[in-house]
């Protein structure tokens, strides 16, 4: 369980660690260890393929087979027969699947997604909801997601209004 404490003073405790006490080598590895990635826009590195992609983060963690464990992966997102493409010959909604798989390659118990619909149609925006929020109950882990669509907030377990940075409403929607 993750569990998320900030205080006004400006120290963050995820799931019992001070991360604003850590080092950058123990704040590397904690990321490394703890968190996944989801951008608005992706931030896949064009030069690579998909599978190339995916499998950044498995190779930087000393993954054995990272490039398999990665295509694994892309199928889990429905992306298996795109393995070998390079992001500008994927659609928008398959470059954000290809950033998820890459996000939860190393099982994150936190995975954080930035307007992970922003840049995408409202179809393919509910498609990519509709994942996370799979992956999320799937895998058990939690999912912090930032959004300015009411509809998107509002399928959440929980969600929290923010104005200004101050919370505005309860921690509860529904």
């Amino acid at each position: 369980m993750i569990c998320v404490r900030a205080s006004s003073a400006g120290s963050i405790a995820v799931d019992g660690v001070e991360v604003t006490a850590l080092g950058e080598t123990e704040l590397a590895r904690f990321r490394r260890r703890t968190l996944g990635f989801v951008f608005q826009s992706y931030h896949l590195i064009p030069t690579l393929t998909a599978a190339e992609n995916v499998a950044v983060p498995l190779e930087l963690a000393g993954t054995p087979e990272a490039l398999a464990r990665a295509r694994d992966r892309l199928a889990e997102v429905g992306l298996a027969g795109r393995a070998e493409h390079y992001p500008a010959q994927l659609s928008g909604g398959e470059q954000q699947r290809v950033a998820i798989a890459r996000a939860v390659a190393l099982a994150p118990s936190l995975l954080l997604a930035d307007e992970p619909t922003g840049n995408l149609d409202s179809a393919t925006g509910a498609q990519i909801v509709d994942l996370l929020l799979a992956l999320n109950r799937d895998r058990r882990s939690t999912l912090l997601l930032v959004t300015h669509d009411a509809s998107l907030a509002a399928r959440a377990g929980r969600a929290v209004a923010l104005r200004d940075g101050r919370v505005v409403n309860g921690p509860a929607v529904g």
